[in-house]
């Protein structure tokens, strides 16, 4: 049976998902896009938009029911919400740990929950997690953010493992710097002040990091590419697409000395007072 190639995106409204959603629209899918910002049921440009907030279970539920109605077979889940706390380890309170924990991790298992029992019963489905770079290696100040990504990978893996029996396909994205993301998601930590007795070498590292993501990759690009992926009969369970210099950073981390890892991170986003 041919179905209707359908894909949910999660978090579709900016950034990210929405250059990936709207890359899926282009290569003809039908896609279904759920976003906090979306207050009401409508298409938009050829995208059907439904209100979504993966922290709030019956957000999901309504979210899960409208897109059924729209079209009856999931073939792919593309779990894209996500927001950045930028502060120090020592200052980032347990609250704010547990607001970005929420959203990125815990918000697709929430998605997931709920999507995992239709995918099984049509013996079928694709399941795209975006996680990071910051999954496989931690950088300065951006502390919640980068445990909710290495939450994610953990995850992921023990998830592909307990769902191919069934048919279904799991893959982690991990982005490098891409251009295209909105200042609503990126907030500063509630102690991040001029009193900070790490405001220098925070603000030396937000310096960077601004103009690492102001000068990053396209996003189109990288929707265009997860719309490739979809169309494979088997996809990888890992796809990291990010710059020359960020892939080499990754294999810096995993083979060189933590030490001297330390010592090359530390002068890259810090450097010297």
């Amino acid at each position: 049976m041919t179905h209707e190639k359908t894909v949910w995106v999660t978090g579709a409204s900016s950034g990210l998902g929405l250059h990936t959603a709207m890359a899926l629209r282009d290569a003809g899918w039908t896609v279904i896009a759920g976003a906090r910002s979306f207050h009401e049921a409508r298409e938009q440009d050829g995208i059907h938009q439904l209100p979504l907030d993966v922290t709030d279970e019956s957000s999901i539920k309504s979210f899960v029911d409208s897109a059924l109605e729209i079209s009856p077979w999931v073939t792919a889940l593309i779990h894209c919400a996500g927001i950045l706390l930028l502060g120090s380890c020592e200052e980032t309170t347990p609250e704010e740990f547990l607001r970005i924990m929420n959203t990125n991790f815990l918000g697709m298992v929430r998605v997931n929950s709920q999507v995992l029992p239709i995918m099984r019963a049509q013996k079928e489905g694709r399941i795209i997690m975006y996680s990071s770079i910051n999954g496989l290696m931690g950088i300065p100040f951006q502390n919640a953010y980068t445990a909710s990504k290495h939450a994610i990978e953990g995850y992921a893996e023990g998830l592909q493992l307990e769902t191919r029996p069934f048919g279904i396909q799991v893959t982690l994205i991990e982005p490098g710097d891409h251009r295209g993301g909105s200042d609503q998601y990126r907030k500063h930590g509630v102690h991040m002040t001029p009193d900070s007795p790490y405001a220098g070498a925070y603000e030396r590292t937000i310096a960077k990091i601004h103009h690492d993501e102001s000068h990053g990759s396209d996003p189109d690009r990288l929707g265009r590419k997860v719309a490739r992926l979809l169309e494979k009969r088997r996809m990888p369970f890992r796809r990291r697409i990010a710059s020359p210099d960020q892939h080499l950073a990754v294999y810096l981390h995993k083979f060189l000395p933590a030490r001297l890892n330390e010592a090359i991170l530390r002068q890259y986003y810090i450097g010297k007072k």
